[in-house]
């Protein structure tokens, strides 16, 4: 496999000898040869290209109030499951050892985990990225953003002590196929945590979190960011994902051990946690 970095590097990161090179917004832009080109798009043909571009058009026009919208709309619930992760990482996690953060956002999981590792955040949605990018400069975290596909990481196999996606697994065009990128980029014996939206367990909880999110959060979605669909889409994107156990098992086909999954706020969120073998 031929590796291509299109951008230069941010003096004096922990990074360097992953990531030579950074663009003047501090933001990477890495491509694998054939696969995507400068400014996102694509090169390489695939049959899922549309609808990752859709998805990309999507976060961007709703980056301005992405995360206001989070917050609003989860009750603030979203910063304790982050949060509530990266406690279950802190073992794992290590200054000498890269965290690898895929579908990264405006990089609130990024910010979380660089408290205690050096972090790459990894979206394809450059204007989420630049929101990020601005919150990490005002934080000065240790996190470094890159612009790349989580279907086609542009890193080498075994290079990362931890992966985390938070929210994201289910937008891309194939979860089976964004897990065996991950297995691959993990070192042996690190681990993946897969932060999702997934089903409620008591059926009365059920029922009033089925009512808010199929009919009352896309109407506030929409309004509040004037954007007209992409909430939408949230509601049907999680209705259509798999449970707790199906995720469960998907990471277990795909090569990861000891695979646990944590039910969060009665099973609105998941956290999956699973080992690469050593």
């Amino acid at each position: 496999m031929e590796w291509k970095i299109s951008v230069t590097h941010r003096r004096g990161s922990q990074l360097a000898s992953l990531l030579p090179e950074v663009t003047t917004d501090g933001i990477l832009l890495l491509v694998r040869k054939g696969v995507q080109g400068e400014g996102g798009k694509a090169t390489g043909g695939h049959a899922w290209e549309g609808h990752r571009e859709r998805v990309r058009r999507m976060f961007a026009a709703i980056a301005p109030r992405y995360d206001l919208l989070n917050h609003l709309l989860s009750l603030n619930v979203d910063r304790f499951w982050r949060r509530f992760t990266v406690r279950q990482l802190r073992p794992h996690l290590s200054s000498k050892a890269p965290v690898l953060d895929l579908c990264c956002g405006t990089g609130d999981l990024a910010l979380e985990l660089a408290q205690q590792a050096d972090v790459i955040g990894v979206d394809f949605c450059r204007p989420m990225l630049r929101i990020g990018q601005a919150k990490i400069a005002r934080r000065r975290a240790r996190v470094l953003l890159v612009e790349g596909d989580a279907l086609q990481l542009p890193f080498p196999d075994g290079v990362f002590s931890v992966v985390t996606i938070a929210f994201g697994l289910r937008n891309l065009e194939s979860p089976e196929r964004g897990l065996r990128e991950i297995y691959r980029v993990l070192r042996p014996g690190g681990v993946v945590a897969v932060l999702e939206f997934s089903q409620p367990l008591l059926p009365i909880f059920r029922h009033v979190f089925r009512f808010y999110f199929r009919n009352l959060l896309p109407r506030i979605g929409n309004w509040i960011s004037g954007v007209p669909g992409p909430y939408d889409y949230l509601r049907d994107s999680v209705q259509a994902f798999l449970n707790q156990r199906e995720l469960a098992r998907l990471m277990e086909a795909v090569g990861f051990t000891t695979v646990r999954y944590i039910n969060l706020t009665g099973g609105i969120a998941a956290l999956h946690l699973g080992e690469k073998t050593p």
